[in-house]
């Protein structure tokens, strides 16, 4: 009578009472090998897999920003000045990686709205005003601002 017993290569046919049997598994070399592929594979895929959680993150900043002024715009329309707009005052709750606020100056003709990254957005800065003038104020390390600096940043080095 011949039993059959899997290795980890082949099928082999033994010989009944033979007393050989070889244990089915893997070897400790093809271990190290796919532990040693998944580390490479994590230390490449996961800063890049960071960073495009950031970048899905500040549309939160720039959309919010571009509302405020439309509505800081049509209160312009309406009162002939920015002072006590509605949309200029300070905002913790519209966004939950943003904080936004408002600063009327001079003769209340004339605003910047701002928002800056609170948690995994810290950091990040970002400003609007009443001519519509976008600028980066602040990135955090290892992302550049833009030169010249007349637009939001939305991808590192720079980029907007």
């Amino acid at each position: 009578m011949n039993l059959l017993i899997y290795t980890s290569r082949k099928l082999t046919r033994m010989p009944a009472g033979s007393g050989v049997a070889r244990a089915a598994g893997f070897t400790m070399i093809e271990v190290m090998m796919v532990v040693a592929l998944i580390g490479i594979l994590g230390a490449i895929a996961l800063p890049s897999y960071t960073v495009f959680i950031i970048r899905g993150k500040i549309p939160d900043a720039t959309s919010n920003l571009a509302a405020k002024r439309v509505q800081m715009e049509q209160f312009y329309q309406d009162s002939r000045t920015y002072a006590s707009a509605p949309p200029c005052t300070s905002d913790t709750t519209s966004s939950k990686y943003f904080t936004f606020s408002c600063s009327v100056a001079g003769t209340a003709t004339v605003f910047t709205l701002q928002a800056v990254g609170t948690g995994t957005m810290a950091g990040f800065s970002y400003t609007i005003d009443q001519s519509a003038s976008k600028t980066t104020g602040a990135v955090p390390t290892g992302w550049s601002l833009p030169s010249p600096n007349t637009c939001w940043v939305t991808q590192k080095g720079g980029i907007c």
